[in-house]
């Protein structure tokens, strides 16, 4: 109730807390939110406090030590993958691009408030678009489910449902 009160679907553009945001998808991926909740702060004490220049310098000892780490998530393909991310969100400054500049050309127009949970997809054409785009740009981890799920919880869809105080 705390991360949906006081964080969820609030507009971001601040690159650390994106980055820290993919990083939480991806790790969330088959799992329960909750689960990546309560250890968010383990993610962040692991990761350097999401500082993408340290993360992206990151070498296979490292990858080793995130392994043995029993306060995040322990997937070693999850851990590559946020590596890898953090190189590409490095690839884009060397372009002059932002990740929040990139993941906001892919925010929808505004569209009604949803009335349930049932009503809210699991990806859009949008996230579909998004997910393309990152992996060409080599993240990893990043498909159209993660992708829209980012898009709620950096507020670049406004998912909150009708009648929410947050809409």
């Amino acid at each position: 109730m705390a991360y949906h009160d006081g964080e969820w679907g609030r507009p971001s553009r601040d690159e650390t807390h994106l980055f820290e945001l993919l990083t939480l998808e991806a790790f969330q991926s088959g799992l329960s939110w909750l689960t990546i909740l309560r250890k968010r702060e383990g993610f962040r004490a692991a990761f350097d406090g999401w500082e993408v220049e340290r993360v992206a310098a990151y070498g296979d000892r490292d990858v080793e030590r995130l392994l043995g780490d029993a306060g995040i998530v322990r997937h070693r393909g999850k851990i590559e993958a946020t590596l890898a991310n953090a190189r590409s969100v490095l690839a884009l400054r060397e372009e002059g691009l932002t990740l929040a500049e990139l993941l906001w050309d892919f925010a929808p127009e505004p569209a009604p408030a949803p009335g349930s949970r049932a009503e809210l997809p699991a990806s859009t054409a949008e996230s579909a678009a998004l997910s393309k785009e990152l992996r060409r740009r080599g993240f990893r981890f990043v498909g159209p489910t993660v992708a829209y799920s980012l898009m709620q919880a950096a507020g670049l869809v406004n998912d909150h449902l009708a009648g929410c105080e947050l809409r």
